[in-house]
């Protein structure tokens, strides 16, 4: 904690970041953070107590930088960083389906990069963010790494030839369950419940099969055979699920944003 953090280009994933840290024990002295406009800048200031800077600025004092631009700005928030970064700076980039190779040869040789992707539940406390080594990023940058990202959630080290998986799996995958839960809130509401009722039993339900995935230690089939009684109300709604080819159309989706990831990496 002794060490200056900035978050450049700081929406809500990147905030989410730095009142996790703030939470976490970093005094407000060690944070900073830049902002496109002005009045973002003075509500982050606000808000959260810590300085406001140029990405310049941030790129002189911060001894670690964050960016959480979106993937099509990376390029030139890195042409604009790269005069003025030393070399020891850990520069920790987390912009869907861009390598570390690519923020290396825009910024001096021998930068350590770290390459995150992290997911919305950042926002409370339940992210699962991903970590990758570049090519001169050490143990000890890791570590650091997973000292800020451990306060908004859970971390994992993958080689960074998974993380285009990863962002499909866990970066995107709070999307998929949202649309789960709004297609079967609609089919509570065919089946004669109010939305809001529907609703409820339906997140309540998503949080109890998540806890229960997370603490017993039991597979999902295990688990879901469980509540599956012979010629019961689940096994009907399975073979339907079956029928309709689900689990295939997940598996596509997933690789279809696994792509989509690569595209973003080649610049299409």
């Amino acid at each position: 904690m002794a060490q200056k953090v900035a978050v450049l280009g700081t929406g809500k994933i990147g905030e989410a970041l730095l009142s996790g840290m703030l939470r976490g024990g970093w005094p407000p002295a060690q944070l900073l953070v830049t902002a496109r406009r002005p009045e973002r800048a003075a509500e982050l200031r606000l808000r959260h107590g810590v300085e406001a800077v140029s990405n310049i600025e941030a790129a002189e004092v911060a001894d670690i930088l964050i960016l959480t631009v979106k993937p099509q700005d990376m390029g030139v928030l890195l042409d604009e960083l790269a005069p003025h970064l030393p070399t020891d700076r850990l520069v920790i980039s987390g912009a869907a389906g861009i390598p570390t190779a690519f923020v290396e040869e825009r910024l001096p040789a021998g930068t350590p990069v770290v390459r995150v992707m992290t997911n919305t539940p950042a926002l409370v406390d339940e992210a699962m963010s991903v970590i990758s080594a570049g090519s001169h990023a050490t143990e000890t940058h890791l570590a650091h790494t997973e000292e800020i990202f451990n306060g908004v959630g859970k971390t994992l080290r993958v080689p960074e030839s998974q993380q285009d998986a990863t962002t499909a799996l866990s970066g995107s995958g709070p999307a998929y369950f949202y649309y789960l839960v709004e297609a079967m809130t609609d089919a509570g509401i065919l089946l004669g419940l109010p939305r809001d009722k529907a609703h409820d039993l339906i997140v309540q339900a998503a949080i109890g099969a998540a806890v229960m995935l997370r603490d017993s230690g039991e597979h999902p089939v295990k688990l879901r055979e469980n509540v599956t009684s012979p010629a019961g109300t689940t096994i009907n709604a399975i073979r339907e699920l079956e029928n309709h080819g689900v689990r295939a159309a997940l598996i596509a989706a997933l690789e279809a944003a696994r792509d989509r990831s690569r595209e973003l990496a080649s610049g299409t």
